[in-house]
């Protein structure tokens, strides 16, 4: 080996040890940087609208950093390019406001607002190609499309999907909508219908904006179940639904290439022994896939269940005590460290650490007090 060759590789060693000890030190600084948290709220008591929290990703601390006014906006939605975020005004006269976001900092600056075309929305998304928000109406049971400008705005509704029919219980004399979403492929919406006990099939066509029903137009819930929110496993294969009335998760297998749904297992979210009255709320499944996420309002905690890699079917693992009352919407952050449950009626968000390999649920010791907080969304 000569002098020359030997310097040459010997550069090349040293220079690729400093590119990845760079690109190391930059990841580590990045595991440390704070997350930032968005909190939608109800606000007819003391709330000021959408606050932001930083989390401290090695301890789960959390950290006001500030909020902005805005009515009742129950659930929060961020495009995918990061850019703006959207929120419902869950008011009878429905809205939704766009917000521009900084970068930099997390800080909201408002940008417009437009009606939700029906009463109530309590649940929006933003399509994969950042052209258009689809909301839920809860109270008059529709669904809506709202267009997207370069500039975040929103436009008029390009379309309103009405839904009809009713349901065994009180609460379902009529439709009512409850959450709305798209398939990885952004051609298939899905819309849950609590008053109905459906899941609505639309195909959708992200340049235009337009829903039509789906080859299946709708995939029907048991009676008196009360489908409210719905999340696809991360393979794209299984579609799982928490029913509100009846405290129960319905699990689908979807045809991605159909936009078809099969249910085939249905199991409570509750413990065997108790009587009380309870709500489902929201379900998560972990970044992971192996395990499955749902909030239980009155029984007041989060049902964790191992998923079956090879059917998807759900292990029941554990029950934990939300430490707080009403755990109505609830998230895990980006890393799948932390599970974070906005208990609506103790004001206040708690912090669970997420064991990895058993997907159980421990205290972290953190929690904010923040009124009524109804939905959490990490940027």
């Amino acid at each position: 080996m000569t002098k020359q060759s030997f310097s040459r590789r010997r550069f090349l060693e040293l220079g690729g040890a400093v590119v990845v000890g760079a690109l190391s030190r930059r990841m580590s600084a990045y595991a440390t940087q704070d997350l930032l948290l968005y909190v939608g709220t109800y606000t007819s008591g003391k709330s000021e609208g959408i606050y932001l929290y930083r989390l401290d990703r090695a301890t789960g601390e959390l950290k006001r950093a500030g909020s902005v006014k805005s009515e009742n906006p129950s659930f929060l939605a961020i495009d995918p390019g990061r850019r703006f975020l959207y929120a419902v005004n869950e008011i009878p006269t429905g809205t939704v406001s766009s917000f521009r976001i900084d970068r930099k900092t997390g800080g909201l600056a408002f940008v417009n607002q437009q009606p939700s075309a029906g009463a109530d929305p309590c649940h929006l998304t933003v399509d994969n190609r950042s052209k258009s928000v689809l909301v839920a109406n809860y109270t008059s049971g529709n669904v809506a499309v709202l267009p997207v400008q370069r500039d975040g705005a929103l436009g008029a509704a390009v379309d309103v999907e009405q839904h009809d029919g009713s349901g065994p219980r009180e609460q379902q004399k009529g439709p009512h909508a409850h959450c709305i979403k798209l398939d990885r492929s952004n051609r298939h919406a899905f819309a849950t219908d609590l008053g109905i006990d459906k899941l609505m099939i639309y195909r959708f066509d992200s340049n235009t904006g337009r829903l039509e029903p789906a080859k299946q137009p709708s995939a029907t819930l048991h009676q008196g179940a009360g489908p409210r929110h719905f999340t696809f496993h991360p393979n794209g294969e299984y579609l799982y639904v928490i029913n509100e009335l009846d405290s129960s998760l319905t699990t689908f297998k979807y045809n991605a290439a159909q936009g078809t749904l099969t249910a085939f297992e249905s199991v409570s979210t509750l413990p065997r022994d108790f009587s009380g009255t309870s709500y489902c709320a929201d379900v998560h499944v972990s970044q992971s896939g192996r395990f499955l996420y749902g909030s239980n309002r009155g029984h007041d905690s989060i049902v964790v269940f191992a998923i079956d890699p090879r059917t998807g079917r759900l292990n029941l693992v554990e029950h934990v005590s939300t430490e707080g009352k009403w755990p109505r919407n609830f998230a895990i952050d980006p890393a799948g460290r932390f599970l974070l449950v906005a208990n609506q009626r103790t004001d206040n968000v708690v912090v669970f650490r997420i064991d990895a390999q058993t997907g159980r649920l421990t205290p972290a010791g953190h929690s904010a007090e923040i009124p009524a907080p109804a939905c959490l969304q990490f940027f």
